[in-house]
């Protein structure tokens, strides 16, 4: 549905997104998961049309930002990171006002606003100017804003932004509701929320897209974590059943290796380590999962930017 190519973006001299390829199904919830500064919301100003990029590509069912950017636009519902707001108008009036700036008839409006309050319980502030509302609330009413007009695509930035736990679970709710009849893609810098809500990750790490992986197929992966008293790659690597060996340094006087392994190749990586005189102090099963993954990333990122100086 979505296909981003070769998407570049540039502040002057600043590399804010750096060449990032990625597609997205129709029906799926993604999540754009890294530290501020690391391209989400640039990326996304791109997806809806309001940032022109560099250079590449942005195409949504064959239409292509730019020369359809208006066509895109109409399919879109967008939550930018600081929603704006006219805080004197009421929440009620404010909706219709979007209403009628998404283009819904004037017939379908009242139904419409009455749906987007309902679906982001707003109901007991209708009424109410939105300067009086608390920073959670108004963001229910930046969602709310972006669904009014039934998009079938969904871009939300930090749409837990300023909620109370009571908010995020039921913002939650909403996401995967929203995903039943759209495409959802949200950013945000915190591993819970991509856990709890998205089918698929993309971890961006200074304006580089360094990982796409599915949620479902990552916590189905499993490590062996093994410490021993000296360098053992050679050994470990010649163990049936393990793809691959990463060093971990060393803590403590001891060696770290992460081994990509079944549990069940135990006993294979103990044999060998004797055969090969190393003492095993730890082994151990690890599933891997989002958070692992994302230290992962960030680990290896800041060792290759130690090694370049």
């Amino acid at each position: 549905m979505i296909t981003v190519e070769h998407l570049t973006r540039s502040y002057g001299d600043f590399l804010a997104v750096d060449d990032v390829t990625f597609g997205v199904e129709r029906g799926e919830i993604v999540g754009l998961l890294g530290h501020n500064g690391a391209g989400k919301t640039s990326i996304m100003k791109m997806l809806t049309g309001y940032l022109e990029p560099t250079s590449g590509t942005v195409r949504v069912d064959g239409l292509e930002i730019g020369s359809d950017t208006r066509a895109i636009q109409k399919r879109v519902g967008y939550l930018p990171e600081n929603c704006p707001v006219y805080p004197e108008m009421s929440v009620i009036d404010y909706l219709d006002f979007q209403a009628s700036l998404h283009g819904v008839e004037e017939a379908q409006r009242p139904r419409a606003v009455a749906r987007a309050i309902r679906r982001t319980a707003l109901r007991e502030k209708a009424l109410q100017p939105i300067d009086t509302l608390s920073r959670g609330y108004r963001q229910r009413v930046g969602v709310a804003q972006a669904i009014l007009h039934a998009p079938d695509i969904v871009i939300l930035d930090e749409p837990t932004n300023g909620l109370d736990p009571t908010q995020i679970v039921a913002m939650r709710e909403l996401i995967r509701e929203l995903a039943q009849s759209a495409t959802v893609i949200v950013s945000t810098h915190i591993l819970q929320e991509v856990q709890a809500v998205c089918d698929r990750v993309l971890i961006l790490r200074s304006g580089r897209l360094v990982v796409d992986a599915r949620l479902d197929a990552l916590q189905q992966e499993t490590r062996l974590l093994v410490s021993v008293d000296g360098e053992s790659r050679a050994p470990l690597a010649g163990v049936a059943g393990v793809a691959a060996v990463e060093a971990r340094g060393q803590v403590d006087g001891l060696w770290q290796y992460a081994l990509e392994a079944a549990p069940e190749a135990a006993p294979e990586v103990v044999s060998a380590l004797s055969a090969a005189g190393r003492r095993l102090y730890a082994l151990q099963p690890q599933h891997r999962d989002l958070e692992t993954l994302f230290a992962e990333v960030n680990r290896l990122a800041d060792e290759k930017e130690v090694a370049h100086g």
